[in-house]
């Protein structure tokens, strides 16, 4: 038995990047920064803040509802799988990337602040579709 599963809380980076590929199935990428807060060690030693910054793919309806009501800034709960492709860069190095594949997403930021941000006129708070693949 294994288990791959990932569960983040965090807010968006910056706007989503939406692309439509074969056949008209969307597609979203994302980047969402979670946080671990700040401490004081008993030496009296200071540990900052520390910020991940995490590579969301998203697909089909849950593409979907990114490109329509999520923006910079907004607070969501993302669940889904740890992935890792690589790819060769102009320099023809092998580099890796890790991502997760997005299977189910809640916006967490509440109406009212995202449709006075955005112009958006309220948006659902859940979709469990899973990616295809």
């Amino acid at each position: 038995m294994s288990l791959n599963k990932v569960m983040l809380i965090g807010n968006v980076g910056k706007e989503p990047d939406v692309r439509y590929v074969d056949n008209g199935v969307a597609t979203a990428s994302l980047v969402l920064a979670t946080n671990t807060p700040g401490y004081t060690l008993p030496s009296g030693a200071k540990v900052p803040e520390r910020t991940e910054w995490h590579n969301i793919l998203l697909w089909r309806r849950l593409a979907e509802i990114v490109e329509r009501y999520v923006h910079k800034g907004d607070k969501l709960y993302i669940e889904g799988q740890l992935r890792t492709r690589s790819y060769t860069d102009k320099q023809g190095k092998t580099r890796y990337i890790t991502e997760i594949w997005a299977e189910h997403m809640e916006m967490l930021t509440p109406r009212s602040a995202s449709a006075a941000n955005n112009g958006a006129a309220g948006y659902p708070q859940n979709d469990g579709s899973k990616p295809q693949q």
